[in-house]
């Protein structure tokens, strides 16, 4: 079997554009289906080390899914996440609001969980596993609505968000992980609260309740014009309040910029370099790649979002997009033989930056 990962490695390595030169191969087989390789690949711009998750999404009992603390509104090393979920591997996932809520900023639904945060517009990019159990990089939004008795209904903009859209209704549940505080309505100055509990509204005031509170209920916040829709919701109003995402989907992890589009490059920007996180999708041979390339350092020094696409596209994969990057890159695998479940790629902070999720490889049945 390992024999076996050697030479999907090298095969690898070959498919690489004239010019990567690889200097060093190591591989190992992770578990049924999933294997992880690093090589360093060297052109006019430098020598960067790329490291490789690729798994066959047919393999029975090799589950991808999203991991995260269990308050969205919150970070957590990915070491201890993956490890939680009883996972072998994964890499760190969508970009978040940093040193303000920490929560995500795209869309994420999670298999057990269901729908944990997502926006209706804006940042909608995401990888996804279709409800078939396909998967897919595609635009998938929040799909939501608050439906008061013989009123007309309002149409929810977020949920679980880092910041309620202008003129919009954030809905924030116990997930959220306390009451979201002024800082998810930005300098907004007509907002306003209401509590739902039990099917009715239980509060409704023109104040946020302090950041971390403790959460009973579901609470809407409204921004603007948003705010202003909610100020009609009378305390004791019947009202149902429902969120879903636009598409059916088994989980779903959002991102940045889409890579490639059928073996097409979307991006040009060829200027950043940075430590990258991507995940690519090669459905000829129903392969997934989960890739790291480190950065911000001597031995290695990052890549473009054009390079990226292009390392993508060398792997066989027909669609791709970027995960968060910087100091939040980083790739988890067990060892081989079973070996324990390590940091496999060098952080560009020297450390494992704490993040807000992940895409977590483990095994079930």
């Amino acid at each position: 079997m390992i024999r076996a990962c050697l030479a999907a490695l090298f095969a690898l390595v070959a498919a690489l554009p004239a010019g990567a030169a690889p200097v060093a191969t190591e591989a190992w087989q992770v578990g049924p289906g999933l294997t992880y390789a690093a090589f360093d690949r060297t052109d006019d711009r430098g020598t960067v080390r790329v490291h490789v998750l690729t798994a066959r999404w047919t393999q029975t009992g090799l589950v991808l899914d999203q991991v995260s603390p269990d308050a969205v509104a919150s970070r957590a090393a990915l070491l201890t996440m993956v490890g939680g979920d009883r996972g072998v591997a994964g890499v760190n996932g969508d970009f978040f609001d940093i040193g303000v809520t920490n929560a995500p900023l795209g869309v994420a639904k999670d298999r057990q969980r269901g729908v944990l945060h997502g926006p209706r517009t804006g940042r909608t990019l995401a990888f996804v596993i279709t409800s078939t159990g396909v998967p897919d990089v595609r635009r998938i939004s929040l799909a939501g609505s608050v439906r008061p008795l013989n009123r007309p209904r309002l149409t929810l903009t977020n949920k679980n968000s880092p910041e309620v859209a202008v003129d919009g209704i954030g809905l924030y549940t116990t997930s959220w992980g306390g009451m979201p505080g002024p800082d998810v309505v930005g300098s907004a100055s007509v907002v306003r609260q209401v509590v739902v509990d039990g099917g009715r509204v239980v509060a409704n005031r023109a104040t946020l309740s302090a950041a971390g509170k403790p959460m009973v209920g579901r609470v809407l916040i409204g921004r603007g014009d948003g705010a202003l829709a909610l100020a009609g919701l009378r305390v004791g109003t019947k009202v149902r309040v429902g969120a879903h995402l636009s598409v059916p989907v088994q989980m779903a992890m959002g991102g940045g910029d889409e890579l490639l589009r059928d073996g097409s490059l979307v991006t040009s920007a060829d200027v950043l370099a940075h430590p990258r996180t991507a995940i690519g999708i090669d459905r000829d041979r129903h392969l997934l790649h989960l890739v790291t390339v480190d950065g911000r350092s001597e031995s290695s020094s990052g890549y473009t979002l054009l390079q990226l696409a292009r390392l993508m596209r060398s792997l066989g994969d027909e669609d791709a997009m970027n995960l968060d990057g910087g100091g939040s890159s980083e790739m988890v695998a067990k060892g081989p033989d079973g070996g324990p479940l390590e940091v496999r790629n060098a952080p560009s902070d020297g450390h494992e930056r704490l993040v807000a999720n992940g895409l977590v490889f483990r095994y079930v049945g």
